[in-house]
């Protein structure tokens, strides 16, 4: 199609989405009409085939958009041992709220995918953020954290919600670092994760280990087996709905190793999106042409992370895929073509690291 102008869609929350590329009503008709009379089996019809292995090979190039999923989200060396081993305490730590009642954990709980179910999330005294929580999964791979962005990396991120008044609501970087110098045993892992820091017991360090701890949450799937050559790893019904997914334009922005993370996007890019409170990056940025923009969420572990988008407002993952061909591609997808890419998403389902997340005996906590 000529002059079409491919535009995000989907903030899928807890983190993430199916979105696709923007377009007129009218021209999304078009693209959808000639992809059905091109390619009938890869749009409007799933395979009839659901567990047996793919036997047709997707098209390579189209392939080389993605990347399998590395073992550690970080660059050059990876963090220590002691920086995990802290990072993982300072997670699970309810010390680190106003109240002893909230950690990291409260909101993204590791054993339910790096979320709590919830459109939005209660704070250390019961109110409510403003916008859904992300899963912290993979988050590391994201090209910024937060929905708008206002942080530029997990360790930086790590630091916004314990001095948030709403979320955990400690009143200053010396508060926090007051409290953790009282405990037994966590002035000694801060010199250990942190030798040659004069002060090695800072907030900046709180940051670091947490983000540190995060770097190896990662949840290897079946498609990066897929990706890695082992053609059986996908059925056949999976890589017919990867097929509905790319044709439809929805890797346009969820690409990549996270498939998604690397961009911002306009919610709402045909159709308005119906809630207009949240403007989203214009929060930070107060460009005009930043409103209505977000993070493009992470695909990974989609099935698991409802409810979807910035503001929680899809339950369900067939409500979202629906939501994203009306307002991202002015399309009011058929049932088969939502079912179909809702049952190649579930392949992004990854392992949980069971050994890695397992809450450890807290400094100063006895057994």
């Amino acid at each position: 199609m000529r002059n079409r102008s491919f535009v995000l869609g989907l903030m899928i929350g807890a983190a993430a989405g199916v979105v696709a590329c923007g377009e007129s009503n009218q021209e999304g008709a078009d693209m959808r009409a000639a992809l059905k009379a091109k390619a009938p089996a890869a749009v409007g019809a799933i395979a009839q085939v659901t567990d047996e292995p793919a036997k047709k090979e997707f098209n390579p190039r189209l392939l080389r958009r993605f990347k399998p999923l590395r073992k550690v989200l970080a660059e050059g060396a990876p963090p220590s041992s002691e920086q995990v081993a802290l990072g993982r305490a300072l997670y699970f730590d309810k010390r680190l709220s106003k109240n002893g009642s909230q950690s990291c954990n409260s909101c993204h709980a590791l054993a339910s995918y790096g979320v709590d179910g919830e459109a939005t999330s209660p704070g250390a005294e019961g109110a409510r953020g403003g916008r859904n929580s992300p899963t912290v999964y993979n988050a590391a791979g994201s090209f910024v954290q937060f929905w708008d962005g206002r942080a530029p990396d997990v360790e930086a991120q790590a630091l916004g919600p314990i001095l948030n008044p709403i979320e955990m609501g400690m009143t200053s970087a010396e508060q926090v670092e007051g409290v953790l110098a009282k405990i037994s045993g966590y002035p000694e892992a801060f010199k250990a994760a942190f030798p040659q820091d004069k002060r090695p017991l800072s907030y900046e360090n709180v940051g670091r280990a947490i983000g540190a701890f995060e770097r190896g949450l990662t949840t290897p799937a079946r498609w990066d087996q897929y990706l890695e050559g082992d053609k059986s790893a996908l059925t056949a019904a999976e890589v017919e709905g990867l097929r509905v997914f790319t044709n439809v334009g929805c890797m346009v922005c969820h690409t990549g190793e996270m498939l998604g993370g690397s961009m911002y996007e306009k919610v709402g890019a045909v159709e308005p999106w119906p809630n207009q409170k949240d403007h989203g990056r214009f929060a930070v940025s107060k460009l005009a042409g930043d409103k209505m923009m977000f993070k493009v969420p992470t695909l990974r572990n989609i099935e698991k992370t409802a409810p979807y988008f910035h503001d929680g407002s899809a339950p369900t993952l067939e409500a979202a895929v629906t939501m994203m061909g009306r307002h991202q591609l002015g399309l009011e997808l058929e049932k088969s073509e939502i079912d179909s890419i809702v049952t190649w998403l579930k392949s992004l389902t990854g392992t949980l690291p069971s050994a890695y997340i397992e809450e450890p005996v807290l400094p100063g906590m006895k057994p």
